[in-house]
């Protein structure tokens, strides 16, 4: 039986980014509580190029939009990096064992189809050369990009990126 995405436990957090209990997304999102979501940046071994992807016109939040992460919501009880490497395996296929350290964070208090989303940002790097397996019902294609080629994308305003991954990528791309 599947489970309705809007009925899962998120950790919800205070403004400072503590951990404060927990709710159902639906109500997270209805309501604009503090959130958090970790992602992780996927260079190839030689750090050359960056792993970008398509979300899928499916998605609750930034459907359709482009991602450099893969990444998700921290589900109640669990860690940023846990998070980070489930959303890895879940939505590209790749397993890490090793430790993700935090390669930035931010914090983000905006609005996304004229709701209040708050959400607190914890970005990894992880390096691999394997190969890719999306998840079909998030991730609609993918491709490499050296951090150039990202860049000049995102010097495009109209292109549609999401918007809390541009709070980290300064921290994240290579000069």
């Amino acid at each position: 039986m599947a489970v309705n995405p809007e009925s899962e436990l998120l950790a919800v957090y205070d403004a400072a980014g503590a951990v404060i209990g927990a709710a159902e997304r639906g109500t997270v999102y209805r309501e604009g509580l503090w959130h958090a979501s970790a992602g992780v940046l996927v260079r190839s071994g030689d750090g050359r190029r960056i792993y970008v992807h398509r979300r899928t016109d499916s998605k609750l939040i930034f459907a359709g939009l482009h991602d450099c992460l893969a990444g998700g919501v921290v589900d109640a009880g669990e860690d940023p990096a846990d998070t980070a490497r489930r959303e890895l395996h879940e939505e590209l296929g790749i397993a890490t064992g090793t430790a993700l350290p935090v390669r930035a964070t931010a914090s983000w208090d905006g609005s996304w189809a004229g709701r209040p989303l708050r959400c607190h940002l914890f970005g990894y790097e992880v390096r691999y050369d394997g190969p890719v397996r999306h998840q079909p019902s998030e991730i609609a294609d993918g491709w490499w990009w050296t951090d150039a080629e990202l860049r000049a994308h995102l010097d495009d305003p109209a292109w549609p990126f999401v918007p809390d991954t541009r709070l980290l990528l300064g921290d994240l791309l290579t000069q």
